[in-house]
């Protein structure tokens, strides 16, 4: 067996998690905002060190890399993706996200929009194709204005985009991709095929707006991998639950893929404890992530909002809050602030010691003695503790007219209510009457988590050895694979025909059968899944089944399908839902390929007290007093080991605090279960 490399890029850190059959390897480098291929390499070096193997080694051995990153994201928010020019059907102008609601700069300007003469009808018959010398003028007129690279999105494409195509074509006849000018030209219809033409156009401009800069990181990052002796393909993670090489990769896939990867593990530790309701959270540096899994479904949003840009792209739905242990802590008209804003990996928080001169919530952490200034990391990040005091002083302290210590644990409690209170609100949505599980990760997490599970009203909590990386070991679990979508919008119901599914899923097939080859797998070693999209039209509602890939073939399996939307629809209180309309299908093609799989540890053989390292004094929040708190090793604490609060535990790469009326338990997967125990 050859190793297998999964690496997150996260906004503070970049986290990896190295497998050789038994042996597990984890580490977390800082992120490297200038060129995050630095710090992609330096993750999969410190690995290889973990081995005693040099980086040429360690690649030259590795069957698979599976890689997610921030950048679409970190390029949306930053604005400094690709200047764009827009194509959209005449009259459909202001449908282009060309303004913002929140007053930023709009990902296109309106100069930069043009409308085409064409026209398809709704049922997809191609009225008036748009004529080619009114493409190539409005072509060189954006790209005169500046234009880098060229969106078409005309109205109705979802269900013909044979325009979408003449536009392509005729433009790259003019612009040969051999020749130093050639512009790429990016479809709409390619992006998603399904109704909401604003949507639509909004999925196809974030496409292309980020869609350059992944391409120098991604290219990039496999060539110097090939340069190291690395014989495979990258593979990149994508928001719909599945990983593909950067080759078959859309810049819009890559949206939040670190994130999802994460609330996939979480739903696999789960099922460990056969749980199919919890709620996941993600506290790194920069953010605070909550997803969530219901009746072993993961939270999956039909329509979604990407940086405040609606977009009809299906993806798995996480929610982030600006709440992460970089969240910068100020005064604002003589009250605290915590967040947005974040100190990211570069200056950092004060401690760090890069230049970062805004008290942050790990400064916060670090003064009220629950990080080890000599132990952050392992030890590779040594924490300056007096700066980060003398800032604290500074910006918090004395501006609020309070002590030092009052004001960490103001900035502490601050960031703990933000956090229960966004997971008390998705609970009260989802599981108004029950208590899901609460599974907590993300490297500042543990640190957190009683805290912010106590404003919620939880008490109980599942902390993998893994969470500091967690969103990287999710991915060890992830298989390559490809989703397509095809808009059909027909009638659904029983005795209803449906034999014109045939063509389109065959066209999926299709697709699937050419990309999974690409990928080097052939149809035989593939596994595919239908869902099915269903609008109800007198409610407004959507939601999606799982269908066998011939189900219209059988009127029983339909009928039965009928009843399951029925039944679901009214389970969201749509009673009045009857007329229903298949929106859209969608095949899912996976090949599996190796994965972590987590097995279970022996009992304790001595007590816990071997775990035990030592002392040092917190700040409490429940005493207001400091008082001397147990220290633990985590990689000493094994099946069978209980802990009570005030206590610290804390590994190379993350620390736990253990509130006062918490315990915790470590059981036979190695997982800590922290259970409120007053």
């Amino acid at each position: 067996m050859d190793y297998t490399i999964d690496i997150d890029t996260g906004g503070t850190f970049t986290d990896g998690f190295f497998m050789y059959g038994n042996q597990i390897e984890i580490v977390k480098v800082p992120t490297t905002p200038h060129d995050l291929t630095v710090c992609f390499l330096e993750c999969i070096k410190a690995g290889a060190r973990r081995f005693d193997l040099s980086m040429e080694d360690l690649l030259y051995h590795t069957d698979i890399i599976r890689f997610s990153s921030t950048i679409g994201t970190n390029t949306i928010i930053q604005r400094d993706g690709s200047k764009l020019g827009l194509m959209v059907t005449i009259g459909r102008e202001s449908l282009s996200p060309t303004s913002t609601e929140d007053g930023k700069s709009p990902l296109i300007l309106k100069d930069m929009v043009i409308g085409i003469e064409e026209e398809i009808s709704p049922t997809g018959k191609v009225i008036k194709t748009p004529d080619e010398q009114s493409v190539l003028a409005t072509a060189q007129e954006l790209i005169d204005r500046g234009a880098r690279c060229l969106v078409v999105a005309f109205a109705n494409s979802e269900f013909n985009p044979a325009n979408e195509h003449v536009v392509r074509q005729t433009i790259k006849r003019e612009y040969p991709r051999d020749f130093l000018g050639s512009v790429p030209v990016f479809l709409s219809s390619d992006i998603s095929r399904r109704s909401g033409e604003a949507e639509r156009i909004n999925a196809s401009v974030i496409n292309a707006y980020i869609h350059a800069k992944l391409v120098r990181l991604l290219y990039k990052a496999g060539e110097d991998l090939r340069q190291r002796l690395y014989r495979k393909s990258l593979f990149i993670v994508h928001n719909n639950g599945t990983v593909a090489r950067v080759a078959k990769t859309r810049a819009i896939n890559t949206y939040n893929s670190g994130p999802v990867a994460g609330l996939l593990g979480a739903r696999l530790i789960g099922k460990l404890y056969g749980n199919d309701d919890l709620i996941s959270t993600d506290m790194g540096g920069t953010s605070f992530d909550i997803g969530y899994v219901h009746q072993g479904q993961v939270n999956y949003t039909l329509n979604s909002n990407v940086e405040g840009f609606p977009v009809n792209v299906p993806m798995l739905a996480v929610h982030a809050i600006g709440a992460g242990g970089g969240s910068i802590a100020s005064v604002r008209n003589g009250k605290l602030q915590v967040g947005p804003q974040s100190a990211g990996a570069l200056p950092g928080p004060v401690s760090f010691d890069l230049g970062g001169t805004e008290p942050t919530v790990t400064d916060a952490d670090l003064i009220l003695g629950i990080l080890d200034p000599d132990y952050f990391l392992g030890g590779t990040i040594k924490l300056n503790c007096k700066k980060a005091m003398a800032a604290m002083e500074e910006k918090v302290a004395k501006p609020l007219g309070i002590s030092l210590e009052e004001a960490t644990l103001a900035i502490r409690k601050m960031v703990n209510s933000a956090m229960g209170q966004e997971i008390k609100r998705l609970k009260e949505e989802v599981w108004p009457n029950q208590e899901p599980l609460l599974v907590v990760y993300g490297g500042a997490g543990p640190a957190h988590c009683c805290d912010f599970a106590k404003v919620v009203g939880l008490k109980k909590i599942v902390i993998t050895p893994f969470s500091a990386v967690f969103s990287a070991f999710s991915s060890s679990s992830m298989d390559v694979g490809h989703l397509y979508y095809q808009c059909v919008d027909l009638p659904f119901g029983e005795g209803k025909e449906l034999k014109d599914l045939t063509r389109p899923i065959a066209t999926m097939e299709r697709e699937a059968e050419r990309d999974m080859r690409g990928e080097g797998f052939v149809a035989d070693k593939t596994n595919s899944a239908l869902e099915l999209f269903i609008h109800a039209t007198d409610s407004g509602s959507e939601i999606k089944l799982p269908a066998d890939l011939k189900f219209y073939e059988d009127p029983k399996k339909v009928k039965d399908l009928v009843q399951q939307a029925h039944k679901a629809l009214a389970a969201s209180g749509k009673t009045d839902a009857k007329n229903l309309i298949l929106n859209t299908v969608s095949l899912l093609v996976q090949a599996p390929v190796p994965h972590y799989g987590i097995s279970n540890i022996p009992k304790a053989s001595q007590g816990v007290e071997r775990a035990r390292k030592g002392s040092r004094p917190v700040f409490l929040e429940t005493t207001k007093t400091t008082q001397e708190v147990p220290v633990y090793e985590r990689s000493r604490l094994t099946n069978g080991h209980q802990i009570f609060g005030p206590a610290l535990v804390e590994s190379e790469n993350t620390t736990l605090f253990v509130s006062s009326g918490w315990k915790l338990g470590i059981d036979e997967y190695n997982n800590g279960i922290l259970e409120e125990v007053s």
